[in-house]
């Protein structure tokens, strides 16, 4: 039976989440046809418009080869893998990350990382740094906001109708010097040169793949201060990733 590969937005409800998720929270500003350009992937049949808070449990773009083999496609997956052979789909809202270092070994992530590897769009993503008893969210970017593309793994999974629903999660790995300052991790972010190695369907060695799971380079990247707005998923507007003054910095100003 072949899989159906969603092109609307799924039906899973989501509110405030956790921000110690990591990678939690990302942006993906850019329309489809910069992203089709960009990525030289087939978009025209994907429903897409720019995001700038995308959270767990969501619809996300997604790259893999077509069934040919030649051309990249893109399609919509949920954020949160759902191992084929699981009985409750729950399980995908604990397993948006897959850790670099065991995901050859866990049962969820095993099967994908050797065979079913894909490309996660976007051009920044989000980190809380604690402070005291509250959060301040970051934005990281590569260089000044261009797009990359995480490290991802899919699977699909059958519910109960037969519908085949295709889920995905993003690779993490030690921090580099920008993002060590917020956080214990990072997400795997591949440079271009990486991903028809890592999209290689023939390419099934997990040692040789996780050679690519390294924190990317620091001098690549940047990082500044956003608006609690970001903590909430009902926010998803430019107005997420605009720079701004920490909260302990903002109340300095009045003592």
């Amino acid at each position: 039976m072949h899989k159906i590969f969603l092109k609307a937005r799924f039906t899973w409800e989501v509110g405030v989440l956790p921000c110690s998720l990591m990678c939690g929270r990302y942006r993906l500003s850019r329309r489809k046809e910069l992203l089709a350009e960009r990525f030289g992937a087939d978009f025209d049949d994907l429903d897409w418009t720019p995001r700038y808070n995308i959270a767990p449990t969501q619809a996300v773009p997604v790259l893999r080869h077509s069934s040919a083999g030649v051309t990249l496609q893109a399609s919509l997956m949920r954020w949160g893998l759902i191992p084929s052979w699981a009985n409750d789909p729950s399980i995908g809202a604990r397993t948006i990350n897959a850790r670099s270092e065991t995901a050859a070994s866990k049962p969820s992530f095993s099967e994908p990382l050797r065979k079913q590897r894909c490309l996660i769009p976007a051009d920044g993503f989000y980190e809380w740094e604690r402070r005291g008893k509250s959060k301040q969210p970051y934005c990281f970017e590569v260089s000044d906001g261009e797009l990359f593309a995480f490290a991802g793994i899919w699977d699909g999974w059958k519910d109960a109708s037969g519908r085949w629903i295709n889920t995905c999660a993003i690779l993490t790995t030690t921090p580099n010097a920008v993002t060590s300052a917020v956080h214990d991790r990072m997400p795997v972010i591949l440079g271009p040169d990486k991903y028809g190695l890592w999209l290689d369907p023939g390419l099934t060695n997990v040692q040789v793949v996780s050679e690519f799971l390294k924190p990317y380079d620091a001098t690549s990247m940047r990082s500044y201060p956003v608006s609690h707005r970001v903590n909430s998923v009902a926010n998803d507007d430019e107005g997420c990733s605009q720079p701004a003054q920490p909260a302990e910095s903002q109340s300095s100003l009045f003592r």
